[in-house]
């Protein structure tokens, strides 16, 4: 199985490469467009702010993107790049996301619990869903973020921290996790195994 992860200079690409090569991947790192024309499947890492995905619309990667999911190619979003699957982001208000999700990421409320939401949640899953297809309720993932998505028709995955929010998407063949399944233990790697047997 071949996959193609985007660097767009704001993913932890090593960690997911790592990941995804020890399931069996052979995995390809593009900066550009061109090689999405191709490829089988598209996994978007990202961390840090919002306005990194800037950097999508100005190489040409946002329509690539886009056309490769209106083909069905699989393409799967993590942290960051789950977020920019939606209309956008109050963390960056100038800078649209891709729209697939028409729905905002907004920033957790400020109260009793510290922002942003670092470390070990539990999920609650959608047995339907094939993203995390054998995963157990309550089985744990790691976070850290302080923007989150909400909840929707979309959602197979729900995590909890000051309210509940989306911690897993998918409508056809897009997915999206906000938490990192390279740094979530067996969790993890089911759910990235998931995502490379989808057809």
């Amino acid at each position: 199985m071949n996959v193609t992860v985007i660097d767009y200079k704001a993913g932890n690409l090593t960690s997911v490469v790592k990941a995804l090569r020890y399931l069996g991947a052979e995995v390809a790192v593009t900066e550009g467009p061109d090689a999405l024309q191709a490829a089988e499947r598209i996994v978007l890492p990202g961390v840090g702010h919002f306005a990194a995905t800037r950097r999508l619309d100005e190489t040409g990667l946002t329509p690539a993107i886009g056309a490769a999911i209106n083909r069905g190619t699989p393409f799967l979003g993590i942290c960051v790049g789950m977020q920019w699957l939606y209309k956008g982001s109050t963390e960056a208000p100038t800078q649209p996301g891709l729209g697939y999700l028409p729905w905002q990421c907004d920033r957790f409320a400020e109260g009793y619990e510290k922002v942003p939401h670092v470390g070990w949640n539990s999920l609650s899953v959608n047995p339907s869903s094939r993203l995390v297809a054998g995963v157990e309720k309550g089985s744990y993932v790691y976070f850290t973020h302080a923007y989150k998505a909400p909840l929707s028709s979309g959602t197979v995955a729900v995590a909890r921290y000051i309210d509940p929010f989306a911690a897993a998407v998918e409508r056809g063949n897009v997915f999206g996790v906000q938490f990192h399944p390279e740094k979530s233990g067996e969790t993890g790697l089911k759910i990235l195994k998931n995502f490379l047997e989808t057809m």
